[in-house]
Formats: C-alpha cells, structure tokens, sequence
C-alpha cells in the first residue's frame, strides 16, 4: 500500500421517502351551472305550453332520453339543437337563456346594463353569446354579442330555425356557411340571411378568438 492518504467516502444520505403527490381536487367548471339554468328554462317553458316529452322528441327528432338529459342539467346542448327547440317552443332562442326578464324600473323594458347581461355559454363547442337586449319571451328582435373561442364552432351538421339574422364581425375571422356557399369574414365584414336557409358558422383561427355583433329577429314568436 502506497504512503498516500486513504479516501474516506463520505456515507452515502439517507434517501428520503418519496412524497406521494396529494391529489388535487378536481375543480369543477363552472359550466355545467349554466346546462342547468337552461335545462330548467326549457322544462318551464316546456311545461307552460303543456307539452310532454314525448311530444317535443316526435316533432324535433330528439330522444325522450336526450331531452330528459338536457332538462336535468346532465347534456349541454349544441346550438343547433337550441334552436330547434325554441322553434318548437314557439319562442326566439333568447328565452332559453336561463334567465328571466329584468326587474329594474328604471329600464322600462328598453336599456340593458352591462353588468345585466345574460350569457349563454355552449362550452362544449366554444361559442358564448351575450344577450344585449333585454330578456324576454315576447321579444321578436334580439341582440347578442358572440364571442367564438379558436376552432369554435356549431359543428359539422346544417341547421335551420325561424326567423332572419344579421350580424358584424368586430374582431378575428369566421367562417360562415349559408345553403351550398361558404364565406370567410374578416373584422368590419357583415352578413345578413334568413334562418330558414341551412346554415353553419366557425372561427377557423388557431389562436384568436373571433366577436360577432349578432341580430336575430323571429316572426312567429309567442
């Protein structure tokens, strides 16, 4: 053995337990609180005009099943299906909104706070609309303002309602379909169609969310 000072390695530390990750709560979105407020809106209103279930899946080609979903909360509805309902209801898609009319005097039926506003968010499908006028049944004349999430859109399906719409695209791009046709609509291009025209919309952007300035006018209302 050389004259040379022996090494000691140091002890290896003790290794520490490994922590087990506390688990996180699952956050519960607060979307499902809307699917719930516009189920109930369309069971009252189902209920006001003395339909039964059976008779509102015979005339929108829904299951019983599926509307029962939609009434309890448990399905959020595509816009398509919103609007075949309300066409059924006998009401524009505005009265679904989970929300009734407002209660402040001073509106006198005419002005809509901001802080008023009802919002109707389709989550699952990346569309909200703001309605900006005041919330109604008897309303014929809706505005509403669309904010489309990137990729946002109403799916693949056509689909038709009653009444006309318009609208200004504010920000981003969207895509709209009406019958055979598809346009590509930037900010300050307008539209105008009647609903009855199978119809589609999307925003196309990966990255950017798109906001419609929307008017729906219905004619058999009520």
């Amino acid at each position: 053995m050389s004259g040379g000072k022996r090494i000691k390695k140091a002890a290896p530390k003790p290794r520490k337990a490994a922590r087990t990750p506390k688990a996180k709560p699952a956050a519960r979105p607060a979307e499902p609180a809307m699917d719930l407020a516009v189920g109930r809106r369309i069971r009252d209103l189902r209920r006001e005009h003395k339909l039964s279930l059976e008779v509102i899946a015979d005339r929108t080609d829904l299951s019983i099943g599926f509307l029962s979903q939609i009434e309890r909360g448990l399905s959020s509805p595509s816009l398509r299906v919103l609007a075949t309902l309300a066409d059924v209801l006998g009401v524009g898609i505005a009265a679904l909104f989970g929300s009734k009319p407002s209660d402040d005097a001073g509106s006198g039926g005419v002005v809509t706070r901001q802080l008023q506003r009802a919002e109707l968010k389709l989550w699952r499908t990346g569309i909200s609309k703001q309605l900006l006028s005041p919330a109604g049944t008897e309303n014929r004349l809706n505005l509403f303002l669309v904010h489309l999430e990137p990729g946002g859109n109403t799916g693949d399906e056509l689909y038709t309602h009653d009444g006309e719409e318009a609208g200004l695209v504010l920000e981003g791009e969207m895509t709209l379909t009406v019958d055979a046709e598809t346009w590509s609509l930037k900010t300050g291009d307008s539209f105008r169609f009647a609903s009855r025209r199978p119809h589609r919309f999307s925003n196309p952007a990966d990255n950017a969310k798109a906001v419609v300035l929307w008017v729906n006018c219905v004619t058999q209302a009520g």
